[in-house]
């Protein structure tokens, strides 16, 4: 793995010990809900698993959403995918973080 792609794996997992479950207020790095992380050059992407398969939904729409949005903000990253599994409303989570406005792509 080439230093420029440690410092931002660095940088990710740093963004992401930031996001926190709403209902139990603890770190998603901490719950271990992250899966695994691909950095593509400049595109990101995540996929996680939430505390439960019933999560209430407008919790894992909110996870999902920090990471898109935090994950922005970082130096060097252009796009972000969030791709949630093994959750009653995955495919809309997805859907919709997915296709949420993205500052750093003008149309």
């Amino acid at each position: 793995m080439s230093q420029d792609i440690k410092q931002m794996r660095v940088k990710i997992f740093d963004e992401l010990s930031k996001i926190v479950d709403p209902e139990i207020n603890t770190s998603i790095t901490e719950l271990e809900l992250i899966d695994e992380v691909d950095i593509n050059s400049s595109n990101v992407k995540v996929d996680l698993h939430l505390t439960s398969p019933f999560c209430p939904a407008v919790f894992g729409f909110k996870i999902c959403q920090d990471i898109h949005d935090n994950l922005l903000k970082v130096d060097g990253i252009d796009d972000v995918k969030v791709n949630v599994s093994n959750h009653f409303m995955a495919e809309q989570i997805n859907n919709q973080v997915n296709n949420s406005p993205n500052p750093k792509k003008q149309n």
